[in-house]
């Protein structure tokens, strides 16, 4: 199945204090972690969903920007599925240190061209490490367009639509989403190593500037 990725590295990583693309865990940035992690599950292009005036210089991979400020994941979302040629998006949040290929590709394999995968845990959507269809462009503008930001919003619009379909995490699986939003889960997860550590590169590099 040939699919895109875009890693979500735009936020501005508040509780964090610092942008949270560059801070080390295990001995590699977490953005050059998460792009290693979408090319070994697959991915045939890996996008990256920048801020303005961040450097991008260690990443030889398409830098985006949101159209908008302050839109939040949808405006990454939004101008990766615009661009993107494949049939499917891998959305991966840069904050997922845990995250493998392993479980990534449990994912692709789950989805066909017109339908992509959202994780669930619990009657709780995971919607930042999930695979969106070419066709869920439409959804993500209407929300934007009415400003609905919520990211869960998204999916779940994705979900009623017939777009995407659920895919519950098994209780092995749930260390995957621990995120780092603050000093304090980066010390509880750089305590705590999973076994995939990668190297970190694309094969090519260019920005697609935004208006």
């Amino acid at each position: 199945m040939n699919f895109s990725a875009v890693i979500l590295a735009g936020g501005a990583s508040q509780r964090m204090g610092r942008d949270k693309a560059w801070i080390d865990v295990r001995g590699q940035p977490l953005l050059l972690r998460a792009v290693a992690t979408a090319r070994r599950a697959g991915a045939d292009k890996v996008l990256v969903s920048g801020r303005r005036g961040g450097d991008y210089t260690r990443v030889d991979c398409p830098v985006l920007f949101d159209a908008r400020a302050g839109r939040g994941p949808l405006g990454g979302i939004e101008r990766a599925l615009r661009v993107m040629n494949s049939p499917l998006l891998l959305v991966l949040a840069v904050d997922l240190p845990n995250m493998t290929a392993t479980f990534l590709r449990k994912l692709v394999l789950r989805c066909d061209e017109r339908t992509g995968v959202v994780p669930t845990w619990r009657d709780e959507l995971e919607p930042l490490a999930a695979l969106y269809p070419k066709r869920c462009h439409a959804i993500v503008l209407e929300a934007l367009r009415e400003d609905r930001l919520a990211v869960r919003g998204f999916a779940e619009a994705c979900l009623r639509a017939g777009t995407v379909r659920p895919f519950a995490i098994a209780a092995v699986d749930r260390a995957r989403f621990a995120n780092c939003n603050s000093p304090e889960d980066l010390s509880v997860i750089a305590r705590r190593p999973t076994r995939e550590v990668t190297g970190a590169r694309c094969s090519r590099r260019f920005s697609v500037g935004t208006e």
